[in-house]
């Protein structure tokens, strides 16, 4: 007895086997993450330097150079890309598309950490970073408000950051426009001078006393206790209280040379939204989360973080990608579901009752839900690759059970009963339906061993039409026979005016499609000929066509960059920036909020976005353009 027979002979197993498959879908597409692209790992590694106050020559000679020298140690290297500026450095290094990323980090790690000898004592340590899409934030919140920086900074990382930390999927949290808190010594040098001291006193000082070091432990008969060295001061009065000289009868402490203030770092970025004063978090996701069900996390924390804000500090969304996703995902989803419901009424016109439309028809929830569990523990998501595929699937997983559907009707229509019409129609046309199966496999499966980054997009597409094609027969060689069996109507009288209609239509068309194959067939010379000339021009025109990695898409959202000139000063950047919004607020003719940032001279190209819906966080540089930015509409 083949499972065929065990389906038809035992329909509730059929039906409860069909169900699970359709539950299981629905639980896994209820868990599985939703994405705009696949995670792909893009064959880029990038090595980050920070040192500030380092003039980009300095940076090239005696950072970047040490780390090109260590990289190229590294084996499937194409290429070494690096940029020096002022304070920072960048050294991006791409791979061969055959050379796996992760162990490529980690050998890359390993060359930064042995090169990290030979580099300046006070420098950051460099970071080590991979490129991919899905790391980046995936929305951008603001907190503004008429307060000081500081307190907008403190709220900002204590209580907002912490909050939305907890969120599940939220991976890390990137601050824009947030300057570290530092306790500043302001040295009075006349001071200084009267005690006979230096800069390198003060700081030798500080390091020797503002320090907590590890000082063993206390052991008795019956006790162990640890000993701390509590020498970091915890206020600025005790702090005040360092000695910097120990003579006896004339100590000189902190306090009496210097002024002690606790402040913030020197400002090297300024963040506004709507011209106020405000900090940037950006939220990235983690790998395989859902970037909307983590966006409408964060959304509803926001709502509760914002009633414990003072009157006046307001946390607003800047930038949200999500919403884009949303929606095409939405439109995905919505064509799928209106090509399941044009391909039941297809079958219902062609095949002549609502039962056998129906018996086709189930086919595709079971196919698609059953495809959706594999690519969930396969670590997919849905995206616009596997979404493609799944509304692919559709016109074709209902193919091999219109194949057998057809060979049972016209066994039931010789007279057999639904048992034997299902069992005999099936196991005619078993292996007719697997050679069409196994014949759009082979069209889709080299898709999923396409090389490069193209084929690394592609792969989940791939995987996920065959395995709904793969589906799609088993469906059709068990699940079907068993409905048939149960449920199968061969008898056309019943046929509405509509129904009557497309079989007379298709009857029409069929003896023209008669007479036109035999007058085709006395000339095949010109067929060929003809079928040759369309060949030919489509290539012709497949090469002039032009070509992209992903298609123009309308986000509505406007960015406007600037770029000022070098050795721009902080101030000369803000007021540029100033004027650039002033004229983005005259442009804008909604409530759209308006987030710009500027930085120092030597980070990245200016920028300030506005849209009707999100923004995101702009940085300024040094570039100054020769007259103001016009406005532009999205």
């Amino acid at each position: 007895m083949n499972i065929t027979e065990v389906c038809v002979r035992k329909p509730v197993l059929a039906w409860m086997l069909m169900a699970g498959t359709i539950l299981f879908g629905i639980v896994a597409l209820t868990r599985i993450g939703i994405s705009q692209f696949p995670d792909v790992d893009f064959p880029n590694i990038s090595v980050n330097v920070t040192w500030e106050g380092a003039a980009p020559e300095v940076i090239e000679h005696d950072v970047v150079e040490i780390i090109e020298e260590a990289l190229a140690q590294v084996e499937g290297i194409r290429s070494i890309t690096s940029s020096a500026r002022q304070g920072s450095a960048s050294v991006t290094i791409e791979l061969d598309l055959s050379r796996n990323v992760d162990v490529a980090l980690q050998d890359v790690q390993t060359r930064v950490s042995q090169a990290s000898r030979r580099l300046p004592r006070d420098i950051d340590p460099p970071t080590v970073n991979k490129s991919n899409p899905e790391d980046n934030p995936i929305m951008w919140i603001g907190l503004s408000g008429p307060f000081p920086q500081q307190y907008i900074s403190d709220v900002a990382r204590y209580q907002v950051k912490e909050k939305i930390q907890t969120i599940s999927g939220v991976g890390e949290i990137t601050m824009g426009g947030w300057l570290e808190r530092n306790v500043r010594l302001w040295i009075d040098a006349t001071k200084l001078d009267e005690h006979s001291l230096t800069i390198t006193d003060i700081s030798s000082a500080l390091q020797r006393e503002h320090v907590e070091l590890p000082a063993g432990r206390l052991e008795n008969s019956g006790r162990e206790v640890s000993v701390r060295v509590m020498g970091e001061a915890l206020d600025l009065k005790t702090l005040g209280e360092i000695v910097i000289r120990d003579t006896p009868g004339a100590e000189v402490y902190l306090k009496d040379i210097a002024v002690i203030e606790d402040g913030f770092e020197d400002v090297r970025r300024i963040s506004r939204v709507n011209g106020v004063p405000a900090m940037g978090l950006g939220i990235k996701k983690q790998r395989g989360a859902n970037a909307v069900a983590v966006a409408k996390a964060v959304r509803a924390e926001m709502a509760t973080i914002q009633k414990t804000l003072p009157e006046g500090l307001e946390l607003g969304i800047n930038f949200d990608s999500t919403v884009f996703i949303e929606e095409s995902v939405s439109e995905i989803e919505f064509e799928l579901i209106l090509s399941v419901i044009l391909t039941a009424l297809v079958c219902w016109l062609f095949l002549g009752s609502i039962s056998n439309a129906i018996n086709v028809v189930l086919a595709i929830p079971m196919s698609l839900m059953g495809t959706i569990a594999v690519i969930y523990f396969l670590g997919f998501t849905l995206n616009t690759f596997t979404l493609l595929g799944l509304a692919l699937a559709v016109g074709i997983v209902v193919d091999d059970a219109i194949m057998v559907l057809e060979n049972i009707v016209r066994h039931a229509e010789m007279g057999k009963d639904k048992v034997t019409a299902a069992l005999e129609g099936t196991k005619e046309i078993t292996f007719s339906a697997f050679s069409a199966t196994l014949a759009v496999v082979a069209i889709f499966i080299p898709v999923v061993f396409m090389s490069g980054i193209i084929g690394k997009f592609f792969l989940q597409f791939g995987v996920t039409l065959c395995v709904a094609i793969v589906l799609s027969y088993i469906e059709a060689v068990t699940f079907a026979p068993a409905r048939c069996s149960q449920i199968l109507d061969v008898s056309r009288e019943h046929r509405n005016k509509l129904g009557v209609w497309v079989d007379r239509l298709f009857s029409k068309t069929e003896n023209r499609y008669s007479r036109g194959i035999a007058r085709a067939l006395k000339r095949p010379g010109t067929v060929l000929a003809s079928a040759l000339i369309i060949f030919i021009g489509s290539v012709f025109v497949l090469r002039s066509l032009p070509s992209e990695f992903v298609p123009s898409q309308d986000q509505s959202r406007l960015m406007i960059r600037i770029q000022t000139a070098v050795s721009s000063s902080m101030n000369e950047t803000n007021n540029l920036f100033q004027e650039v919004e002033k004229k983005s607020t005259q442009c804008r003719k909604s409530n759209a909020r308006l987030q710009s940032s500027a930085v120092s001279a030597a980070a990245a190209p200016a920028a300030v976005s506005s849209s009707q819906r999100s923004h995101l966080p702009a940085s300024a540089n040094s570039h100054k353009p020769n007259s103001p930015p016009n406005c532009a509409k999205s």
